[in-house]
């Protein structure tokens, strides 16, 4: 991967279905569970952060699981 800093913009379309089990997911999911899945901390860090945006994005769209 390229250490050279951009952004992307993201376009997918989910069921309602979809959207809401993709927001219990972000509310459950933790460190411990990135960490497992990344090379170090650094990137299951960023894992984490990426994974921040999609659930904010889910919550402005309703999508906002207690």
């Amino acid at each position: 991967m390229s250490k050279q800093k951009s952004e992307i913009s993201v376009t997918v379309e989910f069921t309602d279905q979809e959207a809401w089990d993709l927001a219990q997911f972000f509310k459950r999911v933790g460190f411990t569970d990135y960490r497992s899945n990344a090379i170090d901390d650094a990137e299951a860090y960023r894992m984490l952060a990426a994974g921040e945006k999609f659930r904010k994005t889910l919550a402005m769209h309703g999508y906002q699981p207690r």
